[in-house]
């Protein structure tokens, strides 16, 4: 499942494309894609439309259209835009929406697992739609500080790892970006979080920031752009720069130590048990 990086990266990548354009016809082909909305009015509130911008809320894309109305987008494990140019003719397999711009373009959402989902929201009460509300501050901004995030560890009883994963305390980590982040602060994944002493919050803050910020300066995925659609969405062009992530049995970029696996809440937990201490 796409991480805050690559949900970023989609982000920019629709905004580039999109931002004032026109939707000159939105057609619902699965009305499971948008549950609370009927075909009918998806293709309402979206139809003749003109895009503001693109932009994301934790793992979420939004769509704001200058009517006041916003498309809230989950990717979810396999979901994935794909620009059309006009001259095409099929669909790609999956396509579940489809947006047909002022330009002739259109633009396809298509999902293999059918796991996605879309939401019309009022652009102005956007804060309150179920989906964001109970969202962490985003890790790159004010709300998101060294006391805001030892108040948050003191609150969980859960691990390390499972409470970075907790998208009401830390928004935007995924399994991946969570164990990168605990290897860089030298943090045990597996130790309870309130009990994570208050004076190395500050490094874990800053390993959390330093891992995100590199995965999007380095494009995380190898391909994010739509109108490329005949490769893969998420390439995993980051995971050459993983330090422990899918490494288990290879040595520790900091102490040479093999790095090990262990499940940990249904997930692999990958760490260097010398730099983090043992499971």
């Amino acid at each position: 499942m796409p991480e805050l990086p690559e949900v970023e990266l989609v982000a920019r990548a629709l905004d580039r494309h999109l931002r004032g354009r026109r939707v000159r016809e939105a057609l619902l082909l699965r009305p499971r894609l948008v549950p609370e909305t009927t075909p009918e009015e998806f293709a309402a509130g979206l139809s003749g439309g003109r895009v503001r911008e693109v932009g994301r809320r934790g793992k979420y894309i939004l769509v704001n259209l200058e009517s006041g109305l916003t498309l809230l987008v989950h990717l979810r494990m396999t979901g994935r835009f794909l620009l059309l140019p006009p001259t095409a003719r099929e669909l790609p397999k999956h396509t579940h929406a489809l947006f047909t711009l002022d330009d002739g373009r259109r633009l396809a959402f298509a999902d293999q697992r059918h796991f996605g989902l879309m939401k019309l929201c009022e652009t102005c009460g956007l804060g309150e739609a179920r989906e964001l509300r109970s969202l962490a501050p985003e890790p790159f901004s004010e709300g998101f500080s060294v006391a805001y995030l030892a108040s948050a560890l003191a609150r969980s009883r859960r691990t390390l790892k499972e409470t970075l994963l907790d998208q009401t305390k830390v928004c935007g980590l995924g399994n991946i970006y969570a164990a990168e982040a605990l290897h860089r602060a030298r943090a045990n994944p597996f130790d309870v979080a309130a009990e994570f002493p208050r004076r190395r919050v500050a490094s874990l803050r800053r390993a959390v920031l330093e891992v995100l910020a590199e995965a999007i300066a380095h494009g995380s995925t190898l391909n994010v752009d739509p109108e490329d659609i005949e490769s893969g969405y998420f390439g995993g062009g980051y995971g050459g720069r993983w330090r422990v992530y899918a490494r288990e049995g290879e040595p520790c970029p900091r102490c040479r130590s093999a790095i090990e696996r262990r499940t940990q809440g249904g997930r692999s937990t990958f760490f260097c048990p010398r730099c983090q201490g043992s499971a």
